[in-house]
């Protein structure tokens, strides 16, 4: 790509448990990395068996952590939403480290109208979960994001993408400021986060980057996750007519922030096919 742009660091979780017993005394068995995500999470055991999950995030403060994605994940916890609960919360060197409770079920792999139905149920669930204590989400529309939804990608990539951020760019003009609203919000709510057994989903797993603000964000961020899966056949056009009869004033700049968050995530992780893959769902919903 020939360009300064990094990629995103990835757990290592070997030292990550190695520093947890120095700091808290605590040794955990490593079973494996967990399938999936971008920055990585392992399967551990505990001492008495029990299995949990192991998350590491770089560049956070546990201070803030907590007063952010663990207070929106304990509020939506009491709210009825199946997320998992916290064991263990570590300050390390210059990163986290959490222990989560290992939720039954497996990521949806297609997403039909029972679970959407049961998805959008528990988007209602998040309405109104919380207090001015909890930090609002950004969208970052007009400057980058803490090492996601950067701009200079976008910019450099080429034509297309430039496009897109003028787009992106100009809805952050025109609607700028934070995500209002006081609802938890998930913000990676996509299939590969919601576990299902026997058709019921049984966890809402991946709370990183919640914080507060609208829940419709959600939906958007479900949308793109549909992109390029196989849902079943009614699926992508019964999300895409709730997202129809959203206001301009809440849709555009969601739709915005995940165009520029997907877009840029792909030029800087990905194949050029992926950046494509991207832009054409963003262009679905540009003027």
């Amino acid at each position: 790509m020939g360009s300064g742009w990094g990629r995103v660091a990835r757990l290592e979780v070997g030292a990550v448990v190695d520093e947890v017993a120095e700091r808290v005394g605590v040794r955990l068995g490593v079973e494996g990395l967990c399938a999936g995500g971008e920055v990585g999470a392992a399967y551990v055991r505990w001492d008495d068996g029990r299995r949990s999950v192991l998350k590491w995030r770089p560049g956070v403060e546990l201070k803030e952590f907590e007063a952010g994605p663990l207070a929106v994940v304990e509020a939506a916890r009491r709210a009825g939403v199946p997320a998992p609960a916290t064991e263990l919360a570590v300050q390390l060197d210059g990163a986290i480290a959490i222990v989560q409770e290992l939720l039954p079920g497996a990521p949806i792999k297609a997403l039909d109208e029972g679970l959407l139905a049961q998805a959008l149920a528990i988007n209602e669930q998040l309405a109104g979960l919380l207090g001015p204590g909890v930090p609002t989400l950004e969208l970052y529309l007009r400057d980058d994001g803490p090492g996601f939804c950067l701009h200079g990608p976008l910019r450099t990539h080429g034509p297309r993408a430039a496009r897109l951020l003028d787009w992106v760019e100009a809805v952050g003009s025109a609607y700028p400021g934070p995500l209002h609203g006081d609802d938890a919000v998930h913000v990676d709510f996509h299939p590969g986060n919601l576990l299902a057994t026997n058709d019921r989903i049984t966890g809402v797993i991946d709370w990183d980057g919640a914080g507060r603000g609208n829940r419709l964000l959600d939906l958007v961020t479900l949308r793109f996750g549909l992109h390029g899966q196989h849902p079943a056949p009614g699926v992508v056009e019964r999300l895409d007519a709730v997202l129809d009869e959203l206001p301009d004033d809440v849709l555009r700049p969601l739709w915005a922030h995940m165009s520029l968050r997907m877009t840029d995530w792909a030029i800087r992780h990905f194949e050029p096919a992926a950046v494509d893959h991207w832009l054409a769902l963003s262009e679905y919903r540009t003027d």
